[in-house]
This record gives structure tokens, sequence and C-alpha cells, in this order.
């Protein structure tokens, strides 16, 4: 176990951290970003070829419409911030994928935004489609997959590390102990931060949409629309890399006043 600690302490204090914008929290960061733009414009363009755009040029409009406001005020809050480096090998792109099944929307790293059309009944109108962009937008402002791999790396350093300390041991001990160590990574670290990153781009998402025009008081309603459709099965929160939606629409409830600061009306 003291092997893991080492491993993980020596990745942190070698690489140290950066800060998540908006909200400034410290975050482990050792992939650079240059990496993580090149493999999601590479999957991005993967996606949208095997994948059907949707024909409704008034839905496509939409998105593009709605994206292209939430980024030039993410680009000009960023520069107001100097922070403009975080995201300055972005190039935006948004596209609507035609899935009536698919109730999702994802932006990559380097803001490659794609929604399928399964989404858009719950989002109704421009402002419910600026709460989901401005959310998977953050995602990506705030480096998340990049945090994520971060971490990752982390946990297999920790997983070599913990193999090369039981080598001496029975194999049935290495198997067991490495099974622990695999659960507790993930209850523990991975599952836990993807919680807080899915919180932490509710409230980066609640301010990008606030300043580009749209009224971040709808955050909350989409995702009671949102909870409506989903019906009862649900994963248990503690092991849901999601908020429950009676947790997201309370913390949205909360930072409300601190997002209206930002609000913009056009």
């Amino acid at each position: 176990m003291k092997s893991i600690l080492f491993a993980s302490a020596f990745v942190l204090l070698w690489y140290g951290c950066s800060s998540v914008p908006v909200t400034g929290r410290r975050q482990l960061s050792i992939v650079p970003a240059s990496e993580m733009n090149s493999l999601a414009i590479t999957s991005y363009k993967e996606t949208l070829s095997a994948s059907k755009l949707s024909t409704s040029a008034e839905q496509t409009a939409m998105i593009k419409r709605v994206g292209a406001r939430i980024s030039k005020a993410v680009e000009q809050y960023m520069a107001e911030k100097n922070m403009s480096s975080a995201i300055s090998g972005f190039q935006w792109e948004f596209n609507l994928i035609d899935d009536p099944n698919t109730v999702n929307a994802w932006c990559m790293p380097g803001g490659k935004v794609a929604f399928y059309t399964g989404i858009l009944p719950v989002c109704r109108n421009d402002a419910g489609v600026a709460v989901v962009m401005g959310h998977e937008i953050a995602h990506a402002v705030a480096n998340h997959s990049g945090e994520r791999m971060s971490q990752e790396l982390v946990v297999q350093m920790g997983s070599t590390a913990l193999s090369t300390s039981l080598s001496q041991k029975p194999e049935q001990t290495q198997q067991l102990a490495l099974s622990v160590y695999g659960v507790g990574s993930q209850v523990l670290g991975i599952l836990p931060y993807s919680r807080l990153h899915e919180s932490e781009a509710d409230k980066m998402g609640l301010v990008f949409m606030a300043m580009a025009g749209y009224d971040p008081n709808e955050a909350p309603e989409f995702w009671e629309r949102m909870k409506a459709a989903s019906g009862s099965s649900k994963t248990p929160q503690f092991l849901s890399t999601h908020p429950s939606d009676s947790k997201r629409i309370n913390d949205l409830q909360a930072a409300m006043t601190e997002a209206m600061k930002y609000y913009k009306p056009q």
C-alpha cells in the first residue's frame, strides 16, 4: 500500500495541478491538452461518419445558434480572466445527430459538440438547449476528460506498484489484493470524481448560459422534465457517475443566485 501512495504522490508532486475556470478547483492534469484535442478530433470525425446527421434545418440551426452564443461567451469570459490559453486549441463545432432514441449530448475536448434528436423534446426550445450546451461545454473547458485520464494513469501506477509489492506472495493472495484495489479505486476514486465533474459542469454551465443571455432558471425546469422522462429505474447514486436528479436540481437552485450575476438578457 505504501508503494501505491508513493507512486501517486510522485506523479502529483512531479506534474503538479491546474485550476478549473469559474470554480477555481485544483485538479490533477498530467495529459497535455493538445493530445486530448487531437484524439477528440479523430473520434469526432469517426462518430459523425458513422451517424446520420439531422436533415431538419430548423433544429440543426437551433443547435448551432445556441452553441455559437455560448462558445462566444466562454471565449470572452476566459479572455477577461486571462485564461484563454486553456481553450487555445479549441475548434468549435456543433452537430445534430438524427437518433430519436438517444437522449444525450456531449462535448469532446477541443469544443466538438454533438446533440442527439432524442434530447430535443426535453429541451423544448433554445433555453433548454442552452442548459445542455452550457453543461457539456463546461466539461471541455474544465478539462474533465484530461483529468479523468490523469486519474486513471495514477490508478494504473498504483496497481503496478501493488503487483510489485506482492510479487513474493502466493498467487491467490495477489489476485485478491488486486481485485480489492480495483474495486476500491473505482468506488472511492474514479466514480466520485465523475459525480464531482457532473456537479461542477452544472454550476459552470449555469454561468455560461447566463453570460450568453439565457435565463439560468431554465436549468432546474429542464432537469425536472428529464427526471420525469427518465422513469423510476435508477442506478444507486453512490455507484453512479451522475448525481441523482433530485440532488442535481437542488444544487442548481442553490447556485442560482451566483449564476444570475452573469445573466445578460439578449
